[in-house]
């Protein structure tokens, strides 16, 4: 499955989905992972209410599962749901490497029952309202 990191320096979950410089693209299988891409944004990032901007970063999520993220904003993560993607976000900045391990120690184990929905379709997902509201408690 494919993982979508927002980051600001290729290394790190440190950016606001809207606001970030890049976004690294993985192939996560309970084997390991390779980098597939980094898709990278230029010009005015700031917050300024302005939805469009996000529109190249959701082309850029085609084929993705899940989307980890520093924060990410109502509408943005509407957006990402609306695409079958599983939005994430860790609580402080935290190494990519990291939680592509962490990821990957779940897929070997006992997936989540959302995650099992992504597995079992690949990729291709329906959401349910309680799958999102869990990831925000």
């Amino acid at each position: 499955m494919k993982v979508a990191f927002a980051t600001q320096d290729l290394e790190r979950i440190d950016a606001h989905f809207g606001w970030a410089k890049n976004l690294a693209i993985y192939d996560l299988t309970p084997e390991g992972w390779s980098l597939d891409k980094v898709e990278s944004f230029t010009g005015d990032l700031k917050e300024d209410g302005d939805e469009d901007k996000l529109a190249p970063k959701l082309d850029a999520l085609k084929g993705v599962s899940i989307l980890v993220v520093a924060a990410i904003g109502g509408s943005g993560a509407a957006r990402v749901v609306a695409q079958n993607i599983h939005p994430m976000k860790v609580p402080q900045p935290e190494p990519i490497e990291g939680m592509l391990e962490k990821l990957r120690e779940v897929l070997r184990g006992t997936p989540p029952p959302w995650l099992r929905k992504v597995m079992a379709k690949g990729g291709e997902r329906q959401f349910d309202a309680e799958d999102f509201e869990e990831e925000e408690a």
